[in-house]
């Protein structure tokens, strides 16, 4: 699967909310501020893992799935994958 220049946006966008973590454990910052943004952090991957998921599968569901037991198959996988990343 090739991963899109928006996939990979999601991620550096986690990125930059990690570092801005780090920033503010290293200012001292309340911890309810850091909470606050490690939830949005947890938030942001959950999205950026279901859209993964959600562009692999119909990949997956357009290319690779010829008939409806691959069909099948191909979506109790993503579905396995989205219940894991939780």
């Amino acid at each position: 699967m090739e991963y899109s220049k928006d996939m990979k946006n999601r991620l550096k966008r986690v990125e930059g909310q990690v570092r801005g973590v780090l920033r503010m454990m290293e200012e001292g910052k309340d911890c309810r501020e850091i909470i606050t943004q490690m939830s949005a952090i947890r938030t942001a991957m959950d999205r950026a893992t279901a859209y993964v998921v959600a562009r692999n599968l119909e990949t997956c569901l357009r290319k690779e799935a010829e008939n409806d037991e691959e069909r099948e198959e191909v979506i109790e996988e993503a579905i396995k994958m989205l219940v894991k990343s939780r």
